[in-house]
């Protein structure tokens, strides 16, 4: 199956042979980079039972892949944009590394399931664009709930969390799975210090359309008030280069005169 196609099936579970959704979740964990280039929303580095508090403080944003990315205050205050998208990556290549020739995941073919969904994701330059905490970027990505690649019958201790109670659920009238679910010992966070799931079990939402982890809480009554909460606006959108500059890339306009003023 196309990249294309696989973005732009609204429903996996539309597949006959999608009958598991334990299976289901986890390989739309894994499918995000191939899901979508740019993103619109709004996040709360807080959980929610099921809309967010008006009071509760949270950020807009504007994400283009690979590193672009815009954030907002409610009231329109910018609290970052990015600066660097345009400039030169000789000093990385030259590095001699090898992964520094790691390609972007969208130009390298993952193996898909019958769903369009990823089973298995290839070596490739992951990473969002993170602000505030590791979980930001892992939530765009949840691919740590899944790993790379599903864990070999004989050792099923190895999935990183054990999932229960996966069920199709609304989040902000867009379809989602959610889930319950509790970290083993193979369960490795990609920011050690935020993790999306703490010890225990916790709840988690996994957007359809585009794979990203839209909520999650832990559910342990000392540690009820960790999570996120994020409404996905809009899905591939173009945005242009100047969204993501300190300084607009624009000509100077001619047709406006020009002072110069002479110092005495």
């Amino acid at each position: 199956m196309s990249t294309w196609d696989t973005r732009r099936r609204p429903d996996p579970e539309g597949s006959a042979a999608a009958t598991d959704l334990t299976a289901m979740l986890r390989n739309l964990c894994r499918s995000s980079p191939w899901k979508w280039q740019s993103l619109r929303f709004e996040y709360w580095d807080e959980p929610f039972d099921e809309d967010p508090d008006p009071a509760a403080p949270l950020v807009r944003a504007w994400l283009r892949r690979p590193g672009a990315l815009r954030l907002e205050t409610a009231d329109r205050l910018v609290l970052h944009s990015t600066t660097g998208i345009n400039d030169s990556r000789d000093g990385l290549y030259i590095s001699s590394t090898r992964k520094s020739w790691l390609l972007p995941p969208h130009l390298v073919a993952p193996v898909y399931d019958d769903g369009g969904l990823v089973r298995r994701r290839p070596e490739a330059a992951y990473g969002e664009p993170g602000f505030g905490n590791g979980r930001f970027s892992a939530a765009l990505d949840p691919v740590e709930l899944a790993g790379n690649a599903p864990a070999p019958l004989e050792f099923p201790g190895t999935n990183p969390v054990q999932v229960e109670d996966v069920r199709r659920v609304d989040h902000h009238g867009r379809p989602a799975l959610g889930a319950t679910v509790t970290p083993t010992a193979s369960y490795r966070a990609a920011d050690p210090a935020a993790p999306l799931c703490l010890p225990g079990p916790n709840r988690v939402r996994i957007d359809l359309e585009t794979g990203v982890c839209v909520a999650s809480q832990s559910l342990e009554a000392a540690t009820l008030d960790y999570g996120h909460w994020i409404r996905i606006i809009g899905v591939d959108e173009y945005m242009l280069d100047d969204l993501f500059l300190a300084e607009s890339m624009n000509l100077t306009d001619v047709r406006r005169h020009i002072s110069w003023d002479i110092r005495a």
